[in-house]
């Protein structure tokens, strides 16, 4: 099975995440990229949901498993390698001419919660799962790249309990703090972030325009990292 595969609906691109946990390696987020490229170049849709096909997980994360080993066996370079694919994949989404909706069946933790906070908005499961950065656990600091990201959707307050307690933030806690737009029952999240998706029927040209405008301060921030790490 295909890391990621997508499905028509309407006017809507759902976009699913088979990859297990959804951590991300180089060979994972490529292909994340390449269906985001195959989306916008092969079809006409308006609006794209992300969920995961894991039935307690929507993203784990940077794969530490697979990262850690490689950096040690070949360097530094091996971990700027990795950067440069996974924030190209970041600013992939960022930029996406067309309004994106990541419907969170399940926890987002670390690089998955930047890839949910990468979405224009959000639905989550209530019943379960949480939306958390666990980097203070882990010993890494959040970077440019993911503060710019985390910045754009959460107040300062927030922003630091969660940065510096790993504080894990339920749906209904997100939906207090409009970080995700609603709390829903897991049969119904599906359901309600389609439904959302398909009322955003916006024209691309408008769309990737008003993003270029909103999102210009990270989408600066990502390129100079690129070119920084790609030096």
């Amino acid at each position: 099975m295909a890391m990621y595969n997508y499905q028509i609906d309407g006017n809507v691109a759902i976009v699913t995440m088979n990859n297990g946990e959804n951590r991300f390696s180089i060979d994972s987020v490529r292909e994340f990229k390449a269906l985001l490229d195959e989306i916008e170049g092969q079809t006409k849709v308006n609006a794209l949901v992300t969920v995961s096909a894991h039935e307690k997980i929507w993203s784990n994360g940077i794969d530490l498993d697979w990262l850690l080993p490689k950096v040690q066996k070949e360097g530094l370079n091996a971990m700027n390698h990795f950067l440069v694919e996974m924030y190209k994949l970041f600013r992939r989404l960022l930029s996406m001419p067309m309004p994106t909706v990541a419907a969170i069946n399940g926890h987002a933790f670390a690089g998955g919660a930047f890839l949910a906070l990468s979405h224009d908005f959000r639905f989550m499961r209530g019943d379960r799962g949480w939306l958390c950065l666990p980097e203070v656990d882990l010993g890494i600091p959040l970077g440019p790249v993911f503060m710019a990201i985390t910045r754009q959707n959460v107040p300062n307050f927030l922003l630091y309990e969660m940065q510096y307690t790993a504080r894990r933030m339920t749906a209904q806690e997100c939906e207090a703090h409009h970080l995700i737009m609603k709390a829903c029952p897991l049969e119904k999240l599906m359901e309600e972030s389609v439904a959302f998706a398909k009322k955003l029927n916006k024209g691309r040209e408008i769309m990737q325009k008003m993003k270029l405008e909103t999102l210009a301060p990270i989408i600066t921030v990502i390129d100079e990292e690129i070119a920084k790490l790609s030096a």
